[in-house]
């Protein structure tokens, strides 16, 4: 997704509600930070996951093209009552995971929306194209209690 295309940053404190996650299935580093948010969230638990490489992520990308040049994890909330559809990829789809467990990390990941989107972008790049050197492949998978099982889709 292009630097230049506007995307809105959720507001601090606001529910991740209706929101997926997309991550590389076949990432390390993805899979961890999903045990990690599996592990440490402490809000409504409504965090969905998806991979990149399945159906729901092909219809995301048909809806927005833009997608079609990026791996980057991408955070998806649907339109509720109250907002407008939101897309987030690179380091702003990473605050928000950040921000989701609650915590100490809402606070790092506040700090995060400090630094310039095209400085945190660079940062998000440097880790993305080291993140199999970083944690490797996904050579296993996550055995999710079946609570945390309906929240993987598509």
């Amino acid at each position: 997704m292009s630097t230049d295309l506007p995307i809105p940053m959720p507001a601090p404190g606001e529910s991740a509600e209706a929101a997926t996650l997309f991550y590389d299935g076949t990432c390390g580093f993805c899979s961890k930070t999903i045990q990690f948010i599996l592990k440490h969230e402490r809000r409504n638990h409504s965090l969905r996951f998806a991979t990149l490489q399945g159906p729901l992520a092909d219809s995301l990308r048909h809806k927005y093209p833009v997608l079609n040049d990026t791996d980057s994890v991408v955070w998806y909330e649907s339109p509720t009552a109250a907002r407008k559809e939101r897309l987030l990829v690179r380091s702003s789809a990473g605050i928000a995971v950040a921000r989701y467990p609650g915590g100490i990390w809402s606070l790092l990941a506040t700090l995060g929306w400090c630094i310039p989107r095209p400085v945190r972008d660079w940062m998000y790049k440097l880790v993305a194209r080291n993140r199999y050197r970083i944690a490797g492949t996904n050579d296993s998978c996550l055995l999710p209690s079946p609570e945390q099982r309906a929240r993987f889709i598509g």
